[in-house]
């Protein structure tokens, strides 16, 4: 028996969905054999109607739906997998032996289905800043045919797949930014944990169509709320009927989930008041040195004071002296707090102040974090576009390489409603600047917290004019990645006491598979191509390329740390002491699986080409079963090559 392959390809958003149903629904499954021969799970649609009942719908001759022309195909091209991978690029990273962040070149769609096997579920939070659809920003792959002037008018990436910019006279001006956004939420999702949420900043162009495709996604009971936030005190004069200072950051969550949102602390110039008119009577007694009073010492006598519509009855004398009762007090009143509530504001530093009509208010010494309001400015500590842009031309030695940045305290804002501090992951796969990484420092050294970001970024190339070409940076994840280094550098200055705050970012970039194309009919072969498919691995990718390209197969986070050691001419690469093992050089001895056996690894992964013998791979099965006491089918489960 040989060691299975590990599957080359990102998961199939078909067979997840498969998956998913299966655990609510398994009696609606059953077995078929499909065109390659294998058996197969399949959905029974007889028996899932059944278990519907009358809750489905087909050929309806009128159903509420939100539909566009492509909307089909996007569906199809979120759920198709790729047979892509993702490299890594210590040279270009900082701190990459330690970093748990992560800062990811390529197509965001891509990107989200390689980082589904390994991330599905962890996400905490989403923040994206998607293109607006206003004629000239939004760029995107095209797959369909172009004029010439189209073709000539478009962009090529790296890898040579042809961006256009959705223009005005594009006929499907709508529809093209629809499907581009409804793809990639559709596979966003299942990064969210379950009590996930996601936030999406946008203005009034697609808005009412965004809300359409979240509804959808993620569920209309699942919408949050409408964030109006003022980004900008100075618009600029395009309209002769309105200027737009106002932007909007929809709110969905995953799953269901009790959690109040927080926003920012409540701070109060003056007292609240104890009472309030809908509230019945009831006796609070306040002990010596609790209330202040805002009044010449002396004697109050018992009795009834205030109005007869809003009475405050004084139960007994009340002493003061030094500003404060000497003698314990009872009053009665419609209080808003019962005795025991009293007391655990007075332990808790609250102050009970006593007016010279005898009104008691109290002032608190600290307030909890309200829910936040629709309106996210200033008075919430959020800035505007303008100040977002003179930090970071000020962060640049004062040159403008970023036009519109969002500002961190925006992001710092929406990520302390509901994700706690400790190891919570962040998801940007529209970084542009890499706002979100920067607000996610900073907000980790203002509270000592351990976020984590994963920034993710197409590299659309700068333009040639640009201040951000002439200072070199040649495209946007340039932009980006330097805008990190720099901010971490700056935060960690003004935080000395902020000890092993995590700037750093491990760099990836998203290309074609490490495997070569075999995919030839017989009569193509050439003799020199048979002896170059001895090994089936590209002749440019490196160790660190296999392995990390494994994690991503196996579920592995790509964040974990990780050690190499070399036993008998083989490299060992240990992922987070045992996670994943792998070995991709040399020829595997007993030795070099003793060496592995010790490590007590979950998962090993080998190179094909490091067997000399069909024998010898065969021969893992027992040496495992062996040296790391696992049954037959753990070994068949935890032992694979490429």
């Amino acid at each position: 028996m040989e060691p299975k392959h590990i599957d080359m390809q990102s998961p199939n958003g078909t067979q997840l969905n498969l998956d998913a149903l299966y655990q609510i629904a398994p009696s609606c499954f059953t077995e078929a054999k499909g065109e390659d021969g294998e058996v197969h799970r399949v959905v029974d649609f007889n028996k899932l109607r059944l278990l519907l009942g009358d809750q489905t719908v087909e050929d309806a001759p009128e159903v509420y739906d939100f539909t566009w022309v492509g909307k089909r195909a996007a569906l199809q091209e979120a759920a198709a997998p790729i047979n892509k991978t993702l490299r890594p690029c210590p040279g270009e990273s900082v701190d990459w032996e330690n970093t748990q962040n992560l800062y990811i070149e390529g197509d965001n769609l891509e990107v989200l289905k390689l980082l589904q096997n390994s991330y599905m579920g962890k996400v905490k939070m989403i923040y994206i800043d998607p293109p607006y659809n206003t004629g000239n920003d939004f760029v995107y792959m095209d797959s369909r045919s172009m004029s010439a002037e189209e073709y000539n008018e478009s962009i090529l990436d790296e890898e040579g797949n042809r961006l256009v910019k959705n223009t005005y006279s594009n006929g499907s001006f709508h529809s093209d930014w629809c499907s581009m956004i409804y793809s990639r939420l559709i596979v966003s999702r299942s990064l969210l944990c379950e009590d996930g949420v996601i936030f999406i900043s946008i203005d009034d162009n697609e808005l009412r169509n965004l809300k359409n495709i979240c509804d959808e996604v993620f569920g209309e009971r699942n919408f949050i709320g409408q964030w109006n936030w003022y980004k900008s005190a100075t618009p600029p004069n395009l309209s002769k009927k309105i200027k737009k200072n106002i932007e909007f950051v929809l709110c969905y969550q995953k799953g269901g989930n009790n959690n109040t949102f927080t926003g920012v602390k409540k701070t109060s110039s003056s007292d609240d008041p104890i009472t309030k008119p809908q509230n019945t009577f009831k006796e609070l007694t306040f002990k010596p040195g609790w209330i202040h009073a805002k009044f010449s010492d002396g004697i109050i006598k018992a009795g009834t004071y205030g109005t007869s519509k809003f009475p405050n009855e004084l139960l007994n004398d009340l002493i003061i002296e030094n500003g404060l009762n000497k003698n314990e007090v009872t009053f009665r009143n419609r209080f808003i707090w019962v005795q025991e509530t009293l007391e655990d504001q007075i332990n808790n530093g609250t102050r009970i102040n006593l007016s010279k009509a005898l009104v008691i208010s109290y002032k608190k010494a600290d307030y909890s974090a309200e829910v936040p309001p629709n309106l996210i400015d200033d008075k919430v500590n959020v800035s505007t576009t303008e100040k977002a842009g003179d930090e970071l031309d000020t962060l640049f030695d004062g040159k403008t390489i970023f036009d519109y940045p969002k500002p961190p305290s925006l992001i710092k804002y929406l990520t302390n409603f509901d994700t706690p501090k400790d190891d919570s992951i962040i998801l940007d796969f529209f970084s542009g600047s890499a706002t979100t990484a920067h607000a996610i420092m900073q907000l980790n050294a203002e509270d000592n917290g351990s976020r984590k970001f994963i920034m993710v970024q197409l590299p659309e190339e700068s333009a040639q004019d640009s201040e951000a070409y002439k200072a070199g940076y040649m495209n946007i994840c340039e932009i980006g990645k330097e805008r990190i280094r720099r901010a971490g550098e700056k935060i960690k200055e003004e935080h000395p006491e902020a000890k092993g705050l995590d700037t750093g970012f491990r760099v990836f970039k998203c290309e074609s598979s490490n495997y070569k194309d075999v995919a030839f009919a017989p009569k193509d072969y050439t003799q020199d191509m048979l002896a170059g498919l001895l090994d089936n691995i590209k002749e440019d990718r490196t160790d660190l390329d296999l392995l990390f390209d494994c994690m991503l197969r196996w579920g592995v986070e790509l964040s974990l740390p990780l050690n190499s050691t070399k036993v008998d001419g083989c490299t060992i690469h240990n992922v987070n002491e045992g996670d994943l093992v792998g070995c991709f050089e040399g020829v595997v001895t007993e030795r070099v699986i003793d060496a592995i056996a010790a490590m007590e690894p979950v998962r090993v992964v080998f190179r094909d080409s490091s067997f000399t013998e069909a024998a010898n791979k065969m021969n893992l099965f027992e040496l495992f079963k062996q040296k790391c006491s696992w049954t037959d089918e753990e070994v068949k489960k935890n032992v694979r090559v490429i």
